[in-house]
């Protein structure tokens, strides 16, 4: 293992072989899914999900039919239509469903 020595000194590990989390993500995009999930944790009886809620767990075909419907909004306005919810929503909800599915294949 090599070792980075810095000015003052101070020494650390090399980043050889490490993810790079910093420069795959961006936090305005991080951000803004955080905020569509937040708002989506109001239940329709009015109580409040915990924000983990998802991670109990749903089925493969949940996430694919709530995915293609949030595919469907996306694609109606790229095409310049109206959809249920916009871009954004539409978006963030192709995230969550992506992240879910691929959450119930790796757990």
């Amino acid at each position: 293992m090599k070792i980075r020595q810095f000015k003052t000194g101070a020494t650390r590990d090399t980043e050889d072989g490490k993810y790079d989390l910093e420069g795959f993500l961006s936090p305005i995009v991080l951000q803004r899914y955080a905020q569509y999930m937040h708002f989506h944790r109001q239940q329709a009886d009015g109580k409040l999900r915990a924000s983990d809620n998802w991670q109990k767990g749903m089925s493969k075909e949940v996430y694919m039919k709530s995915l293609t419907r949030h595919f469907m909004d996306l694609w109606l306005e790229h095409r310049g239509y109206k959809s249920r919810e916009g871009k954004e929503k539409a978006l963030c909800g192709i995230l969550f469903n992506t992240m879910g599915y691929l959450y119930e294949i790796l757990k």
